[in-house]
């Protein structure tokens, strides 16, 4: 399947509206995640508690966690998925396709069973809808500190608004 929209299959608040039962019931065994300002904080180094535990509610129901960052910083993304216990994929050139089809190779899961949580429609939503997986859009954690995220925020209203007004249902999709 390939797709250029830029509308994710799901919007939520955050991360820990995702739950892994509702994720399993989609169909979901595969959850790729975006590390900064989708897990944590930019400039976080390492998961907290609330992070490990929402980590092992996936586990529990059969949902595997993979970190697929753009991260250009050598240590940023390893040590991170090391703490967290989870593989990882940094320089994943997303919105490129590559990336995620080298998640799900190295998981053997295809993208049916997959999805991809961001926080970022021009670079995680649509690299996901391009690689024919699953795209939930989340939140920022915090826009503080770099006046970019400001504007790419600024220029990604209006797909939020859309992706708002679609209705989305826990059992499956649109």
């Amino acid at each position: 399947m390939f797709s250029f929209s830029l509308l994710p299959w799901m919007i939520a608040e955050s991360i820990y509206d995702l739950t892994g039962e509702s994720l399993h019931r989609a169909g979901i065994s595969l959850l790729l995640a975006d590390l900064d300002n989708t897990l944590i904080p930019y400039g976080e180094p390492l998961p907290g508690e609330a992070l490990r535990q929402w980590k092992e509610d996936l586990n529990s129901h059969g949902v595997e966690l993979f970190l697929l960052s753009n991260s250009r910083k050598a240590t940023r993304a390893p040590n991170f998925a090391s703490a967290l216990g989870i593989d990882y994929l940094c320089h994943a050139g997303k919105p490129k396709r590559g990336g995620y089809r080298a998640a799900m190779e190295r998981c053997g899961v295809t993208p049916e069973h997959c999805a991809m949580v961001g926080d970022q429609i021009f670079t995680d939503i649509l690299g996901a809808n391009r690689a024919g997986v699953r795209s939930i859009l989340v939140r920022p954690i915090s826009l503080a500190g770099n006046p970019g995220r400001y504007l790419r925020y600024w220029a990604e209203l209006p797909m939020r608004g859309l992706a708002r007004k679609r209705k989305w249902n826990r059992e499956g999709g649109n």
